[in-house]
């Protein structure tokens, strides 16, 4: 990876960006990639005859492929479209939940869940009269389902981990319909052993289904899900180097072909007729209308990218990284960092609160001003994750974010970037 392949990042460049769990910055060959096509061939696919839409829809399902055997997807039919990860949970919350959850069902999702993973099934339950559980997690950060925990120390891939889970069995029921967990926790950096939990799962009640939150997985380590063994995984191009508005919701075929339409319209038909319509095979069923052209094409190139590098070097490059983000936080006394302790367990994800030297709170928001000033790249406030915050019993905090073009020199500008802060607010 070369930090010159960024154009915000070249060497005149005084940002430090540490808000890659936001949205990532984009590499040259990606943006290459989206203006070749509406320069090129800036055409619609699926449809002409023409040779420029036949060079469309072929780039445009080569991308479906690449997007396919980066997460080891067994069909490429399987690969959907969609604009994001919310607008992939919410598909399947409409599309298989309101057919399969009903009255007296149970619904369960984690208080460290981002609100796209939370609020469809909140509104689901409320809807139908189901009911909804939350997996609590521990002072640490973890899900609070573990008995013990041990890593696999010649394994570099965080789902190499070794559980042994025992209170799962006090929340899934046979009653439990869904399973909705995240990959990753977009502000505790929680690493959840997704292999592990879904064969607990699967073992207590073999008929639940289980949906992934990968928006900050599928970005920062090796996705497989044939091995992870999910029914459902969902991530984001703009979190793993693509464009905004594109994103992917895979599902095991035979449940994809059991779902309906979610919107309907242009492209996702057969044949339509007065009296009735025939929907057309996966993946169209789920693509209605023009789909974002460009983000399919920028995604695969952002796919081509990370592959060259690497998942697992990746992970690698972010576990050091976040290791010396870590101990350098920790030369603050009076600050507070939510999560793991062991860069082991979590991925690029430091957030934190700060007090001045009297102890009281400096507040996030004042935090990411002062940080702003120094062209310091932060987020602040609540991450779309308002009950973990209410859970940890802060209403906001500060987050900064690592991913592969961060050094440590980005480490050290937001140590001083705090160090100014303290001063201003001593």
């Amino acid at each position: 990876m070369n930090r010159n392949d960024f154009p915000l990042l070249r060497s005149d460049s005084p940002i430090v960006y540490l808000d890659s769990a936001a949205t990532s910055l984009k590499p040259q060959p990606v943006i290459d990639a989206v203006v070749d096509y509406y320069q090129n061939y800036p055409v619609n696919v699926a449809r002409g005859l023409y040779s420029l839409g036949i060079k469309a829809t072929e780039k445009f399902e080569t991308a479906r492929e690449k997007i396919a055997k980066f997460i080891n997807a067994p069909h490429t039919e399987e690969i959907i479209f969609v604009r994001g990860t919310t607008e992939a949970i919410n598909l399947v919350a409409y599309s298989w939940g309101r057919l399969n959850i009903t009255e007296g069902d149970e619904i369960v999702t984690t208080v460290m869940d981002h609100h796209s993973n939370f609020i469809p099934w909140q509104q689901l339950a409320l809807e139908n009269g189901a009911t909804l559980k939350m997996i609590d997690i521990s002072d640490n950060g973890d899900l609070d389902i573990f008995d013990d925990k041990i890593l696999n120390s010649k394994s570099q891939v965080p789902n190499k981990f070794k559980i042994q889970i025992s209170k799962l069995k006090t929340i899934i029921t046979k009653k439990t319909k869904l399973v909705a967990i995240p990959h990753v926790s977009n502000v505790l950096g929680t690493i959840n052993p997704v292999k592990e939990i879904i064969s607990e799962v699967k073992r207590i009640n073999p008929h639940c289904l289980v949906l992934i939150d990968g928006a900050q997985g599928a970005p920062h380590m090796p996705v497989d899900v044939q091995e992870i063994g999910c029914d459902f995984y969902a991530f984001s191009g703009h979190k793993m180097l693509g464009p905004t508005g594109i994103g992917v919701l895979w599902g095991r075929k035979e449940l994809l072909e059991e779902m309906a339409p979610f919107q309907f319209g242009g492209s996702m038909i057969r044949k339509v007729a007065i009296e009735q319509t025939t929907f057309a095979d996966l993946p169209a069923k789920f693509e209605g209308g023009t789909p974002h052209i460009a983000g399919v094409l920028g995604l695969g190139a952002a796919v081509e990218y990370l592959e060259k590098i690497g998942m697992v070097e990746i992970r690698k490059h972010e576990r050091e990284m976040t290791e010396y983000a870590l101990a350098r936080l920790k030369e603050f006394n009076n600050i507070q960092i939510y999560g793991p302790e062991d860069a082991k367990y979590r991925a690029g994800v430091l957030t934190f609160n700060l007090h001045n030297e009297k102890g009281r709170l400096i507040h996030p928001h004042d935090v990411g001003e002062v940080l702003a000033r120094e062209n310091i790249c932060v987020r602040v406030g609540h991450h779309c994750a308002m009950p973990l915050h209410t859970r940890l019993g802060t209403p906001a905090s500060v987050r900064a974010s690592l991913y592969i073009y961060n050094e440590k020199k980005d480490v050290d500008r937001l140590i001083e970037g705090l160090r100014k802060v303290r001063e201003v607010f001593s």
